[in-house]
């Protein structure tokens, strides 16, 4: 399956109809179009009548997935990214070795959200609202699945982490989790030849003020 991002469909002017900022996920459903992979989930789940644990009616539960839901750019999505992007990306778009240092305050950077997520989010609670999976829970495992497609195990030596994983995967089904995320670990194996030519420049340029902003 092409990725919409390295085979530059969302770039097209098509696509931009969709969604102005040429970036992806982009919902379309008949002439309403939306942006932003939570909002996007949140209108599935009101539109489609999802179980009620997915997005909890319960004023209290839906609390706690909306706080994690706003956290989450910052914490899990923005360093468990950053080390995605330090580790595979930017060898891979701009052509220069890995920067040792800079790998090395990425991993530590998301090792201090890790533990906020473990102490402030998860608790001893089974999943982030309470008893029953919701989508706080199907986002973390996500984003966490960055950082692990990078070869790092986050999940090798925090237990709590690990069973939390287990029992996502469970409620969610384990094949569907693995097909989901083939994109990101197939991503290791890309090389720049399989980029649309137009992109790599563009792709490398981003990458390195990103990183030099980091």
């Amino acid at each position: 399956m092409k990725h919409a991002e390295t085979s530059g469909q969302h770039r097209t002017e098509d696509f931009q109809k969709v969604n102005i900022l040429m970036k992806v996920p982009a919902l379309r459903d008949g002439s309403f179009t939306l942006a932003e992979s939570i909002a996007i989930l949140l209108y599935l789940a009101r539109k489609f009548k999802t179980p009620d644990h997915w997005y909890p009616s319960d004023l209290q539960k839906r609390a706690r997935v909306d706080e994690y839901l706003s956290w989450q750019h910052t914490g899990i999505r923005g360093k468990g990214s950053k080390l995605f992007l330090t580790k595979v990306l930017l060898p891979l778009f701009t052509g220069q070795p890995l920067p040792p240092e800079k790998l090395e305050a990425a991993t530590e950077e998301l090792n201090v959200v890790l533990k906020q997520f473990e102490e402030k989010f998860l608790q001893d609670k089974p999943f982030i609202a309470g008893s029953e999976i919701s989508l706080a829970d199907l986002v973390a495992l996500v984003e966490l699945m960055q950082p692990v497609a990078a070869g790092y195990d986050l999940f090798e030596e925090r237990p709590k982490l690990a069973e939390w994983r287990r029992r996502v995967e469970e409620a969610v089904g384990k094949q569907l989790v693995q097909e989901a995320h083939e994109g990101i670990f197939n991503m290791k194996n890309l090389t720049a030849d399989k980029i649309a030519p137009e992109l790599l420049e563009h792709f490398k340029h981003q990458l390195l003020k990103q990183a030099n902003q980091n």
